[in-house]
């Protein structure tokens, strides 16, 4: 995921935490190198040093972010007994994580939206590690018969993601107004449950 070659170190994580807090007060498109720079307390040439270009500063902010995000729900997720409780823990996770870091949010659920083809198709190949994660939670809850067998893989793990993406977008344009992770067991009862008695 991370390129190789490409420098790291406490200036890299400054710059991408203060790309995330300029993204999110100015939107992406005017969010200049130079305020970047600024809010991370380095020349403007140093962002220069750790990226080719502010797309590539936007990718990497996602990998870094997503991708230590993943890393921690995995390990969280190795430690339960079931298929329930796995789905559980990634929806809670999910929830937690976003919901403590809401500049964080604005950048996943608006910004990373609004940009062109070949950056939507970078932040796609972070997320397929995420989603093949649901579908290891599925398989798993099919071969122990906790979810029905016939259940197709692809649209369950498009159902829920959705379904998180979604409250979590709510809950950004509604100005993190209600308790987002609050909604992680009612979420995990109607996914589990469904809408009958």
């Amino acid at each position: 995921m991370v390129e190789k070659g490409k420098k790291r170190g406490p200036k890299y994580d400054k710059i991408i935490d203060a790309a995330v807090v300029v993204i999110a007060q100015n939107g992406y498109h005017q969010a200049q190198v130079s305020k970047i720079a600024r809010e991370a307390g380095v020349a403007d040439g140093t962002i220069y040093l750790y990226f080719k270009n502010k797309e590539d500063l936007l990718i990497s902010l996602f990998q870094k972010k997503m991708g230590s995000f993943i890393d921690k729900t995995e390990e969280q997720i190795a430690n339960k007994d079931n298929a329930m409780d796995k789905l559980f823990t990634l929806i809670d996770m999910h929830f937690k994580h976003l919901g403590s870091d809401y500049e964080l949010a604005i950048v996943t659920q608006l910004e990373l939206r609004q940009t062109n083809k070949a950056l939507r198709a970078q932040i796609g190949e972070v997320l397929k590690k995420y989603l093949t994660l649901v579908d290891h939670i599925l398989d798993e809850g099919i071969k122990s018969g906790l979810f029905i067998e016939e259940l197709d893989i692809r649209l369950a793990r498009q159902m829920i993601f959705g379904t998180l993406d979604e409250t979590v977008t709510n809950w950004v344009m509604k100005d993190h107004k209600f308790d987002l992770e609050a909604l992680a067991k009612p979420l995990h009862n109607l996914l589990i449950n469904g809408l009958s008695k």
